[in-house]
């Protein structure tokens, strides 16, 4: 007697925002999205959608945009090197360039970069259209470790370098850090390796500032296991599938 396998049923696929399904298939941002829906430019099975919170089934509905089918792009994962004074944002009200000027000319889906690093900082900036990848690395439960090569203004001494890596408290938000290490000095500055396995704003410069010094430049040179390496000032690359997980190294659990 032949066997058939049986019948699975269905899962049930939790409903989003067409805004966010749009952002979530790799297609544009969520903001973007919500522009081309009110603008009449997205179809929903066929009909035109005017809301951008319209809540559908992303692996059911058949989505188009200006007339073409909208499907899942491949995953991407990218290591940038951020150059100093880019932005961290697909569009700055200020009119300054960003982190998607590195990018230009290059075939890719849309990207979101996984975190930030602010306008004076340099160094190693993920970007992927793989949403639960980069919650992931951003989950504060995580732990990730990112670890940041700081130049400062002055050459420590003991006593600094144990409130650097005592952390901080700046008006009334605790600031930790995992470690800080002086890696070489000059005459009259320093170079301080400083990890950290959160991501509060502008963590770094405030850990040094309430220390008493100043920092003169931050680059992250890792996240996780993943390292910047030898990637060249505003260079991106794919990472490969084994690298993939490397963030994800100094994860919790």
């Amino acid at each position: 007697m032949t066997r058939f396998p049986k019948r699975s049923t269905p899962t049930a696929t939790a409903a989003v925002s067409l805004a966010r399904a749009l952002s979530k298939l790799g297609y544009c941002s969520r903001t973007q999205a919500e522009k081309l829906v009110r603008d009449g430019r997205v179809e929903v099975d066929g009909r035109i959608a005017r809301h951008p919170e319209l809540r559908i089934d992303p692996q059911r509905a058949r989505l188009r945009v200006d007339g073409r089918a909208v499907a899942a792009a491949r995953r991407i994962y990218l290591a940038l090197n951020k150059p100093r004074g880019l932005v961290t944002t697909a569009n700055d009200p200020e009119g300054r360039q960003t982190v998607y000027t590195c990018l230009e000319g290059l075939d890719l889906p849309h990207l979101a970069p996984v975190g930030r690093l602010d306008m004076a900082s340099e160094g190693l900036l993920l970007m992927s259209n793989d949403t639960r990848w980069a919650q992931r690395i951003l989950d504060p439960a995580a732990g990730v470790e990112k670890t940041y090569h700081v130049q400062i203004d002055r050459v420590p001494d003991a006593d600094l370098m144990a409130r650097l890596g005592q952390g901080a408290v700046d008006e009334g938000e605790v600031l930790t850090i995992r470690s800080a290490t002086l890696l070489r000095h000059g005459e009259r500055n320093a170079w301080v390796e400083m990890v950290i396995d959160e991501g509060r704003n502008r963590q770094i410069r405030r850990i040094v500032e309430a220390a008493g010094a100043e920092v003169l430049r931050l680059v992250r040179v890792r996240i996780g296991g993943l390292d910047l390496g030898e990637l060249a000032k505003g260079a991106v690359r794919e990472l490969r599938p084994d690298e993939v997980a490397l963030p994800l190294a100094s994860a919790r659990g």
